[in-house]
């Protein structure tokens, strides 16, 4: 079979092949390479931040992805908290998942879900690639963190559950990821392949119990993750094992939607086979939706179709698992929700918040005995010292917490008053016996990095002043958590500004 100019039953398997794709491109404009494979039956596209300047943007953009392929797939990470490319410029106003699982209250995991299924249909979405339905039994894991509902898997189920049925009710398709769980790694698939060899029984008992509850909930799509379970398959990540994917998701937890992969430029999926390798050997083994990465090339895409065709030509994948996926794609696709008329109401695309709501997230905080001691007392803040980690690529480099609420909203605050002295990866803190005192130190799972605990360990080797925010996943002894906020969202941000606001309010009182 040609890839190139295919006629006949040709023509239609080489449409097939391409509706189980889903690329990126690059920047807020469809390429004109995209809109030509997505006439030919390209199965749709994937949206990252670069991808969106603000909802009306998004909204002609998926406009015009849709007039080229009515059926295409528009499909975005939209979590909800940390990850978020609808609020890439300014960070999402929503809790995130490790603070609903904190505040335990099924409703507003439902209610958070269809605002943003709300958002997204407003702006011509069909799928987003969430929940996060991963246990974070790891505090040391470097990717999901405060992506999970917590590290109790009764709780992540009956929360992935909501998250779900609240989504799914506005027409946006949900993806429960990364199956069949990535929430014990150490290491980032995006970079290298994880291993997590553990016995079965804790598989079922710990990994397994939340993806259940996404099927019975009806989850359309579930996400692939590029990580190896000896237990399972010795050989072959989850992404590219049938026995993970067919007998065990397919088989014993009887999943009938869409599966569809993590991105294959991830070292965990084509470190050892390239990209287009990787794609023959996921749809053997039971994906539906590829979803290629970010930043792709019409070249890079014609070779992903060459090699599956070969594949076919071959024997080594069978025509009829392809025309399968193609099947369910076109299916997935038939859901989507009809974009309403006129501009997006700026309420649905970014929903208010009012005090008790705030506060609401505040109780979820996690704050030892001694900060409100710290701060007592004080006039105000003397120093911030904001630790910037690197983020993760899922994360990417959205603003994050208190920063970016005061970016977006500027109000008169303490962090607006205080000195604002950053520590990126590797800097050193000079002089911390001179800053101005109270000093509140900002981060993101301080405790995984190095240069962060330095700065810590310095300041308090010389003060008393010294409280810690973290905003990420902290460790077990919380021993740079002071504060332990569980997510870096706007929304969290908020919440932060009001907490240290009445830890100080006694003072401003007198």
């Amino acid at each position: 079979m040609s890839a190139v100019n295919p006629t006949g039953a040709a023509s239609q398997l080489h449409r097939d092949i391409l509706t189980t794709l889903l690329p990126g491109f690059d920047g807020p404009v469809a390429p004109e390479w995209v809109l030509a494979r997505l006439r030919d039956g390209l199965g749709g596209v994937c949206l990252f931040g670069e991808n969106v300047v603000d909802p009306e943007q998004l909204r002609a953009l998926n406009e015009r992805l849709r007039a080229a392929n009515p059926d295409a797939v528009i499909a975005i990470d939209e979590e909800g908290g940390d990850v978020t490319r609808l609020f890439y410029d300014r960070g999402a106003p929503f809790p995130g998942n490790a603070v609903l699982g904190r505040i335990d209250e099924l409703e507003l995991t439902r209610r958070v879900a269809a605002e943003v299924g709300r958002a997204l249909a407003a702006t011509g979405c069909t799928v987003t690639f969430g929940p996060d339905v991963d246990v974070n039994a790891n505090p040391d894991n470097p990717v999901i963190g405060v992506r999970s509902f917590g590290d109790d898997p009764e709780l992540v189920a009956r929360h992935s559950a909501a998250w779900v049925e609240g989504l799914q009710q506005t027409g946006i398709a949900a993806s429960a990821k990364h199956f069949p769980g990535h929430g014990d790694t150490a290491t980032d698939s995006h970079l290298a392949l994880p291993v997590v060899d553990v016995p079965l029984a804790t598989l079922q008992e710990r990994e397994l119990v939340p993806f259940r509850a996404a099927i019975a909930a009806g989850a359309r799509t579930i996400m692939t993750s590029h990580i190896l379970l000896p237990q399972l398959d010795a050989e072959a990540p989850a992404t590219l094992s049938p026995h993970i994917l067919h007998s065990l998701l397919r088989g014993e937890l009887g999943f009938e939607g869409v599966i569809v992969t993590d991105a294959l430029d991830m070292k965990g999926a084509s470190g050892a086979h390239g990209i287009p390798e990787a794609a023959v050997r996921a749809l053997a083994a039971g994906c539906d939706l590829l979803c290629i990465g970010a930043n792709n090339s019409d070249e890079q895409l014609g070779e992903i179709v060459a090699a599956i065709a070969e594949a076919i030509e071959s024997g080594r994948l069978p025509a009829d698992r392809v025309r399968d996926a193609a099947a369910r794609v076109r299916a997935l696709a038939a859901t989507a929700p009809v974009v309403p008329a006129g501009p997006a109401a700026p309420e649905v695309i970014e929903p208010a918040h009012d005090d008790e709501e705030i506060a609401r997230v505040v109780a979820s905080f996690e704050v030892a005995d001694a900060v409100r001691g710290h701060l007592l007392g004080a006039s105000g803040i003397g120093t911030v010292v904001r630790v910037d980690t690197v983020a993760n690529i899922a994360i990417g480099v959205a603003p994050w917490g208190p920063f970016a609420a005061e970016a977006v909203a500027p109000q008169p605050s303490w962090l607006s008053r205080a000195d604002l002295v950053p520590v990126a990866h590797g800097e050193v803190l000079d002089d911390p016996a001179a800053l101005a005192g109270p000093v509140l130190v900002i981060g993101k799972d301080l405790h995984r990095h190095a240069f962060a605990r330095r700065a810590i360990d310095a300041l308090r080797a010389v003060r008393d002043d010294v409280v810690t925010i973290d905003m990420g996943w902290p460790s077990h002894d919380r021993g740079y958590a002071d504060v332990a906020t569980y997510g870096a969202s706007r929304l969290l941000g908020d919440a932060v500004l009001a907490f240290v606001d009445d830890a100080l309010a006694p003072v401003a009182a007198r």
